[in-house]
């Protein structure tokens, strides 16, 4: 195998609020190949939703867990398995979740890893029903293809602890600038993991963009996150910048109901409430640009999504978002530049706008959207072009006006 890396030293304070599950099913990750699934398979390592228990369930055969569970070894060598990364980029550190496995925990792992180019990789066959199953002769012979064995080590070997039985988590930190595809996990020698959560932030190849297409430039894949909002009672803002469209209201943002509505509500003349309050979520683009055209999903909030929204941007610093982190976010009204005004929304639709920017020059680097007076979004993505490719773009005429497109969900 490939040497182990002397351990690093991170030079900031991670943020893990900042991070995503790069690995999780709920943004395309995917397992390609384990050496052994006897009592659970390894698809189960990366489901989205936190593993349970069942006191009186069982399989043919054995013990039903909620997570990665091999036999227990009685020939030479170790388990292992192999993911593909739903979001590819930079990875900051993993958690290692042996809940419920009390007494079945795999007591030592090491995580490899490699950036590989998706056009060049075999046919890898597809796992189909795995439990009760170990690795054919077939899929070893794909997999080796890969060259696990000499990927780079994001974590040698160490042992794990296993916490509280609910509550095993295992955290380790990665002190590493490179963008990684996939991911190698390794027990020694057999035993169970519930979930394997790979931190980290998506990163695009920005010199590949077709400087004729939009870009979604907030896309979590990409590398945007949210970095301030002012209430996610049940879902987080970087739900809707996720890959893929909304698979429930659990999938997007929502906020609680504002507890300073008038007793009595009313609209103005254009049809929007009169309210005072509002909700926010600021987000730092994945590359500075020019936004052009912005998308608003209330899929699924049908009886609790915003009454209206409005979107703006700014250009800051890494040192002025940290100031603005600690300061809630308080900037200056003048710092903002308007994307969309207030405008009115419907439960359960997507809405298309254009954007209010002037002029091809008007870089931003973070953007806010806010609802009035709350409730939920499933999806926020706003295109346009980096600034790369922005400022080598010739100047247009300034586009006064903002259209309005709806499509409506089923």
């Amino acid at each position: 195998m490939a040497d182990a890396p002397k351990e690093g030293r991170l030079t900031r304070f991670l943020d893990f609020t900042q991070l995503t599950d790069m690995a999780s099913e709920s943004v395309g990750g995917k397992i390609l190949f384990a050496t052994d699934d006897f009592f659970a398979p390894a698809e189960n390592l990366i489901k989205s939703d936190s593993p349970c228990f069942k006191e009186r369930e069982y399989t043919e055969f054995g013990k039903w867990m909620d997570g990665w569970e091999t036999r227990r070894k009685r020939i030479p060598g170790h388990d292992w398995c192999v993911l593909r990364l739903g979001i590819q980029g930079v990875i900051r550190a993993f958690d290692v979740d042996v809940s419920y496995f009390t007494g079945d925990y795999a007591p030592r792992m090491s995580i490899q890893a490699a950036n590989l180019e998706e056009e060049k990789l075999p046919e890898i066959p597809e796992r189909g029903i795995r439990t009760g199953a170990a690795a054919t002769p077939e899929e070893f012979e794909a997999i080796a293809e890969l060259k696990s064995d000499d990927w780079s080590y994001l974590v040698p070997m160490t042992e794990l602890k296993p916490g509280n039985p609910a509550s095993g988590h295992n955290y380790f930190l990665v002190n590493s600038q490179q963008r990684w595809t996939h991911i190698r996990l390794n027990i020694f020698p057999d035993g169970g993991i519930a979930r394997l959560r790979v931190l980290g932030t998506g990163q695009k190849d920005w010199t590949a963009t077709d400087p004729k297409e939009h870009a979604d430039l907030v896309a979590i894949a990409f590398g945007g996150v949210c970095v301030g909002f002012s209430s996610a009672k049940f879902g987080h803002p970087n739900n809707i910048i996720g890959v893929g469209g909304a698979k429930s209201m659990a999938d997007g943002w929502e906020t609680a109901r504002r507890l300073d509505r008038p007793p009595i509500l009313e609209n103005d003349d254009n049809g929007i409430l009169l309210v005072s309050g509002c909700e926010w979520a600021v987000f730092r683009l994945a590359h500075p640009g020019v936004i052009t055209r912005i998308e608003i999903d209330t899929k699924y909030f049908k009886g609790n999504a915003p009454d209206s929204c409005k979107v703006d941007g700014c250009i800051l610093t890494t040192q002025e978002e940290e100031d603005m982190i600690k300061q809630k976010w308080i900037l200056p009204a003048h710092k903002w530049k308007p994307l969309l005004p207030v405008t009115k929304l419907s439960p359960n639709q997507s809405h298309l706008f254009d954007s209010l920017t002037l002029e091809l020059q008007d870089v931003i680097t973070h953007a806010r959207l806010t609802i009035f007076p709350d409730g939920g979004v499933s999806r926020l993505r706003l295109r346009g072009f980096p600034s790369s490719i922005c400022l080598l773009r010739p100047r247009e005429k300034p586009m006064m006006k903002f259209s309005v497109g709806f499509k409506a969900n089923p």
